[in-house]
C-alpha cells in the first residue's frame, strides 16, 4: 500500500513539474519579447542536420534488420510452385525496397537543402501536368507488371492438375483434418453432406452408405420413429416449446429422408468402386516428392484455411463448396532436416482461419517421402481402405 502511495505521488509530483516548467517557459518568452510560433534560424539548422542523421541512422538499421535477420524470414520454399512464389514476392520486395529509399532519401535531403533561412522566400509551385502523368503513368505500369506475373503465377498453381497427378482430398472440421488418398484408381468417391453418419464421418456415397444413412433417418436413436413415439407418448409432459422443436425436427428429417430415397434411385452401383479403395488418413499426410498433387478441399462446419507454409500453399476450405490447388514438393522432410540443421523439423498443415476455440491446435504432420519409401506405405495401407476400415466383410 505504501509502495502504491509513494508512486502516485512521485506522478502527481512530475506532472506538476512539467506544468510549472511550461510557465516558466511562458513567462520568459514574454520577458524576451519572444513569439513562441516564431523558430529560430538556429533551432531551423539544427532540425535540418538532425534530418540528416535520422535518415542516415535509419538506413543503417534498415539494413541491418535485413541481414541480421534475412531477406524476408520464409525460408527456403519446398514445392516447385513455391520458388516461383518466392520468385514473384521477391520482386515486389525489390520494387518496395527501391521506392522506399529514393522517397526516403529525397525527403529527408529536401528537408535539409530547403530548409527555412532568412530572406529567402519559398518558390509557389501549384501544378504540373508533366510530373502528375509521370508519378501517375509509371505506378500503373510497374503495378499492371506485378498483376500480370501474379496472375500468371496463380492461374498455373490452380490450373487443372494433369491425368496422372495424385487425387487426395483435405476435410477439415473443428478441429482437425482428415486426408482422403483417392488408391488405385486415381479418382474420389463421389460424397454428399446427408449420407454423414458415424461410420462414414466424410459422407462417401456408395449403395451401402445410402442404404445406412436412411436407416440412420427412420430408425437411429434420434431418427424419425424415434422423435414420433417421443412425440406421441402419453406419459411425456412436453412443454409447449419442446414440442415445437420435436414438430421442427422432424419435419426436417422428413424432406432429408425424403432426398435420400431419391438420392438411392438415382444412385449408380458402379460408382462404388471410387469410393471403396479410397484411403483415409488421420494425423499424418505423406506425400511422394516430385509428384504432383492435387488438393481437394471440403469443410464440414465453418470455413477454415488449408496452410503450408514451406510449400506456399494456402487454400480455404468453405462448407457445400469444394476447392481445390496443386503442387510438386520437391525436397523430402529428411533433406529439408538437414538443410535447417533441425533433425526433429517436420512440414506441417495448419488452419489459417480463426475457425473457433480450439482453433491453434488444428494441425496435422505432413511428411515427404523419396518415392521407393512412399510406395511401401502405400502399400501398406492396400487393406485400410475405406471398405475395409468401415464396410468390413463385404
Amino acid at each position: 500500500m505504501v509502495s502504491k502511495l509513494i508512486i502516485l505521488a512521485v506522478i502527481v509530483l512530475g506532472v506538476i513539474t512539467v506544468i510549472q516548467l511550461m510557465k516558466v517557459y511562458e513567462l520568459s518568452s514574454k520577458l524576451s519579447n519572444k513569439n513562441e510560433a516564431e523558430i529560430s534560424n538556429k533551432h531551423n539548422q539544427l532540425n535540418a542536420k538532425m534530418m540528416i542523421a535520422f535518415g542516415i541512422a535509419l538506413f543503417i538499421g534498415f539494413v541491418w534488420l535485413m541481414m541480421e535477420y534475412g531477406w524476408t524470414g520464409r525460408g527456403m520454399a519446398a514445392s516447385v510452385h513455391g520458388h516461383e512464389v518466392d520468385w514473384l514476392l521477391n520482386l515486389n520486395f525489390v520494387i518496395i525496397l527501391f521506392v522506399f529509399f529514393v522517397t526516403h532519401i529525397f525527403l529527408l535531403f529536401f528537408a535539409y537543402k530547403y530548409v527555412k533561412k532568412p530572406g529567402v522566400k519559398a518558390t509557389f509551385f501549384a501544378h504540373s501536368s508533366k510530373l502528375e502523368m509521370i508519378w501517375t503513368v509509371v505506378p500503373a505500369i510497374v503495378l499492371a507488371i506485378v498483376i500480370i506475373f501474379g496472375l500468371r503465377t496463380w492461374n498455373t498453381i490452380t490450373d487443372i492438375a494433369a491425368p496422372e497427378s495424385i487425387r487426395v482430398e483435405l476435410f477439415s472440421k473443428q478441429f482437425d483434418w482428415t486426408a482422403r488418398y483417392s488408391g488405385e484408381d486415381n479418382a474420389l468417391g463421389k460424397y454428399d453432406y446427408k449420407l454423414t453418419t458415424d461410420d462414414n464421418e466424410l459422407a462417401l456415397m456408395t449403395t451401402n452408405t445410402i442404404d445406412s444413412a436412411i436407416h440412420n433417418m427412420e430408425n437411429g436413436m434420434n431418427g424419425i420413429t424415434a422423435l414420433e413415439e417421443k412425440l406421441n407418448d402419453p406419459n411425456l409432459a412436453l412443454s409447449v416449446q419442446d414440442r415445437s422443436d420435436l414438430i421442427t425436427d422432424l419435419d426436417r428429417k422428413g424432406r432429408l429422408i425424403r432426398l435420400l430415397h431419391q438420392m438411392k434411385a438415382r444412385h449408380d452401383s458402379k460408382v462404388d468402386a471410387l469410393a471403396w479403395d479410397d484411403i483415409i488418413q488421420k494425423d499424418t499426410l505423406y506425400l511422394c516428392v516430385n509428384k504432383e498433387y492435387e488438393l481437394n478441399f471440403r469443410s464440414k462446419d465453418v470455413i477454415h484455411s488449408a496452410y503450408f507454409p514451406n510449400f506456399r500453399v494456402q487454400m480455404n476450405t468453405v462448407p457445400g463448396f469444394p476447392t481445390r490447388f496443386k503442387f510438386t514438393p520437391d525436397i523430402t522432410t529428411e533433406d529439408f532436416r538437414k538443410t535447417k540443421n533441425n533433425p526433429d523439423f517436420h512440414f506441417a498443415l495448419m488452419c489459417n482461419k480463426i475457425c473457433g476455440g480450439a482453433h491453434y491446435k488444428m494441425k496435422m504432420t505432413v511428411v515427404v517421402l523419396e518415392e521407393d519409401d512412399y510406395n511401401n506405405w502405400i502399400e501398406s495401407k492396400s487393406f485400410e481402405t475405406f471398405r475395409d476400415k468401415y464396410f468390413a466383410g463385404m
